[in-house]
């Protein structure tokens, strides 16, 4: 009989690692930090704006997404927003600016009841906060990293304000840009906990999937 519990609760032990296993694992977390451009940078700019050939292209929203993984001690849920609008500059053929808006209200998940507790207070509170948004301050080159470029700028969700970092795959082709990543935000840093269970349930990084094409 003792042996029969023993290996139930092994059972039970392992049936829990198992299920404790995520997306978000081992993906990168995006860097919260402040960046100003330098002096040097700025004269830079000043001096290449004369003969820099700038465009603002406009993503397209249907071939593009802007999903997300969350995860709590059974297992992750996955989701996206349906409704958002973004921009890409590109200056003299290279990715210069990067700006998305999302409707909260638009947010979406692989289960109804999830899906409406996001939109309460616990989480993103769509009907005090309806708008989240990006822009980028710099974009800058990568050498030898799976990703081609590090992406800094101003994520606001539910009213909070964070100067983060993350890294990204960008292609430029004449008129057209590609741009994806997957990295971790902390919740908390945005002011979004769960006061109706112990937060250590759910995991503080919420991992986000955003693939850009414009045209």
């Amino acid at each position: 009989m003792k042996n029969k519990r023993s290996i139930a609760v092994l059972f039970i032990a392992l049936t829990f690692m198992v299920a404790c296993d995520s997306e978000i694992d081992g993906k990168p977390a995006a860097v919260v930090a402040e960046a100003e451009a330098t002096a040097e940078e700025e004269s830079q700019l000043e001096e290449e704006e004369d003969t820099a050939v700038r465009q603002e292209l406009e993503i397209n929203t249907e071939e593009s997404s802007i999903g997300w993984v969350g995860a709590k001690v059974t297992g992750d849920h996955v989701g996206g927003f349906e409704e958002w609008t973004g921009t890409a500059v590109t200056r003299n053929g290279d990715l210069e600016e990067l700006r998305f808006t999302v409707d909260t209200t638009s947010i979406f998940s692989d289960n109804d009841n999830l899906t409406d507790h996001l939109m309460s207070d616990d989480f993103f509170d769509v009907e005090e906060y309806p708008k989240a948004k990006f822009e980028s301050s710099r974009i800058a080159e990568l050498e030898g990293e799976d990703s081609t470029h590090l992406v800094t700028g101003d994520f606001t969700i539910r009213g909070i304000t964070q100067t983060v970092s993350f890294p990204a795959s960008v292609e430029v082709h004449d008129d057209d840009v590609q741009a994806s990543t997957e990295f971790t935000i902390d919740r908390f840093d945005f002011g979004i906990e769960y006061k109706g269970k112990p937060d250590d349930l759910i995991r503080d990084n919420v991992l986000l999937k955003i693939d850009l094409v414009t045209g």
